[in-house]
């Protein structure tokens, strides 16, 4: 699929790359919010962020909330933010379906590191395009990734077509990835590629590795195939405007 070029290998430790790019039109068709509406494209990866004791720790909130269902295709999706869970080929609501069992499932320090890691890679993506952090709402969907090597079963379980976020979703205008595993020893497959014209940009899946993005279509992505093992990773995605902003999740 023409020339793939690595811009981080799973077996560097980065304490920050940045790559900066001509921002698209997408922005113009929506409400511009000055001081955070992109006027400043691109694509960052940093292994400085999280550590990887972390991101192990986030994991099992996600291993924790996905046991309790699971997509019968390869994409398996946990959202704590609305609740939404993988069951079978549908969602169900986590919170409506366990009830008061969520307290056994997850702790205060789970939701707190969670918002502790949010705020830190808002921090990191708000330095990277020389914005306010304040000026930037955390936005829908925000989500736990499992996929593994499972034949897809829906449409949500085909997670590897080209797809723009400022297109897809809306309200994105920063997208970032926290990867909760390592390419080619918890799984294969599975990188994410940045599909520019005449070339491929590949991040590598690395474990408390963060990849962050400008949400329109400067940066046209897809995600490989998952050839074996289990790769997770949180989606975190943040936009300009207040309306479109969500809140942290709570127990």
């Amino acid at each position: 699929d023409g020339v793939t070029e690595v811009l981080a290998h799973h077996s560097e430790n980065l304490q920050g790359k940045f790559v900066e790019i001509p921002c698209s039109e997408d922005y113009d068709s929506h409400k511009r919010f000055e001081g955070c509406t992109p006027r400043k494209c691109g694509r960052g990866v940093t292994d400085a962020v999280i550590t990887r004791e972390e991101a192990a720790r986030i994991r099992r909130i996600a291993e924790r909330g996905l046991s309790l269902g699971g997509s019968d295709g390869g994409a398996s999706i946990l959202d704590l933010h609305s609740g939404a869970l993988s069951l079978g080929k549908h969602f169900v609501n986590l919170y409506r379906y366990f009830g008061d069992k969520i307290q056994d499932i997850f702790t205060e320090e789970d939701f707190a590191l969670y918002r502790d890691v949010r705020r830190r890679i808002q921090q990191r993506i708000a330095q990277a395009f020389g914005i306010s952090s304040s000026s930037m709402y955390l936005t829908k969907p925000t989500f736990f990734s499992r996929i593994n090597n499972t034949e897809a079963k829906t449409t949500h379980d085909e997670y590897w077509h080209p797809h723009v976020d400022k297109v897809t979703y809306g309200s994105f205008d920063y997208t970032s990835l926290l990867y909760l595993s390592d390419y080619t020893e918890d799984f294969g497959g599975g990188r994410f590629v940045f599909m520019d014209a005449g070339s491929n940009k590949t991040i590598e899946p690395r474990a408390g590795r963060v990849s962050f993005f400008t949400s329109g279509s400067e940066n046209l992505h897809r995600v490989e195939k998952v050839r074996w093992g289990t790769r997770y990773a949180i989606t975190i995605s943040f936009t300009c405007n207040p309306d479109h902003g969500i809140g942290d999740p709570v127990l």
